[in-house]
């Protein structure tokens, strides 16, 4: 009989620990998928909140220090605005990456990150981790089935009661946008999976900072955005999401996908960021697909460390991230002129 040998878990560098990175950081270790190999991060108490996590392990003052160390990949939890500079630096010495969203802060960007990676040959992964709630690998099946008839509509909507709470984020020249590049680029990222990455044929969008359309006051971030993507073959999607918008609950948040046949319904309950239904209806019936309790949040980071297991090379699948940048950078453009 010949023994198997399990891989041994990943050595991983975390460039930047605040609460989503020491999130991601936690799912990794729990499930043995890698260990923290070396931090780095500013902030000391983020650091040592990060020890308490995976031991005092070594810390680094710059991503250039941790490239020096011997590394499996690097998953990066930094601001936005340091993403595409930090996952190219990654990847140009041939590191797989994780990088949280958005990876850029436009399309340009997201296209420079894509592109070292294709050329590089290295995986690279985004952290929109809707796809992986309980419930939508069996919702995407259903609508590639035909089983939802033809789709015509996509509703998504994500409005948060509350905005972010660190001031880079209101800094277009740091954030690249407001809510709209902030929590639309979730739901739009999951429409168009579900979809099979259609392709785009005319973009509306509408772009509002404290009640004034945002081609008045171009230097501010939207804090209510709307907007429609017309797809070839005909079908819609209307978005529509805020921070601090006056909803009466904490938030509300709900993607429906509609065919000729029937529809995928996913929405939050009681007003959660982190409970979520998914269900295939038709009629007025209902048959769940997903639903809580579903530790949903270290999916994606835990697929991409899977994929690092198995083969570091590069997922053409990345390219529908720079799509998608497309489709943020249409919005604003319309915003900016005509809304």
């Amino acid at each position: 009989m010949i023994a198997v040998t399990a891989a041994p878990p990943l050595r991983l560098g975390f460039l930047g620990v605040g609460w989503i990175g020491r999130h991601r950081m936690k799912a990794l270790l729990d499930g043995g998928l890698a260990t923290a190999a070396v931090l780095a991060d500013p902030d000391e108490q983020c650091l040592q909140a990060a020890r308490e996590l995976c031991g005092d392990i070594e810390c680094v003052p710059s991503l250039d220090a941790m490239l020096e160390k011997d590394l499996d990949g690097v998953v990066i939890a930094t601001p936005s605005a340091a993403h595409a500079g930090q996952a190219i630096q990654v990847l140009e010495r041939t590191l797989p990456v994780f990088c949280q969203k958005p990876l850029g802060r436009d399309h340009t960007e997201v296209q420079r990150v894509v592109t070292a990676a294709e050329r590089a040959g290295r995986l690279l992964g985004v952290d929109l981790s809707y796809r992986h709630l309980a419930g939508m690998d069996a919702a995407r099946a259903l609508i590639a089935s035909g089983a939802l008839g033809s789709v015509y509509a996509v509703q998504a909507v994500f409005h948060n009661a509350y905005g972010p709470d660190k001031a880079w984020f209101y800094r277009r020249d740091l954030a690249g946008g407001g809510c709209l590049i902030d929590l639309g680029i979730h739901l739009l990222d999951l429409a168009f999976w579900l979809l099979d990455d259609p392709s785009v044929t005319r973009i509306d969008g509408r772009c509002y900072s404290r009640g004034v359309p945002l081609r008045e006051v171009p230097e501010a971030v939207e804090d209510y955005a709307t907007a429609r993507i017309e797809l070839q073959g005909g079908a819609v999607i209307d978005l529509c999401c805020s921070w601090n918008l006056p909803i009466g609950v904490d938030a509300e948040i709900s993607l429906r996908v509609f065919g000729a046949e029937g529809a995928i319904c996913l929405r939050n309950v009681g007003s959660s960021f982190y409970d979520f239904t998914v269900e295939h209806v038709r009629g007025r019936e209902a048959t769940v697909l997903g639903q809580p309790p579903d530790a949903w949040g270290g999916r994606a980071i835990e697929q991409w460390a899977r994929a690092l297991h198995r083969s570091p090379a590069f997922d053409p699948s990345a390219h529908a991230m720079a799509a998608v940048a497309r489709v943020l950078d249409g919005i604003y453009a319309d915003a900016l002129t005509c809304g």
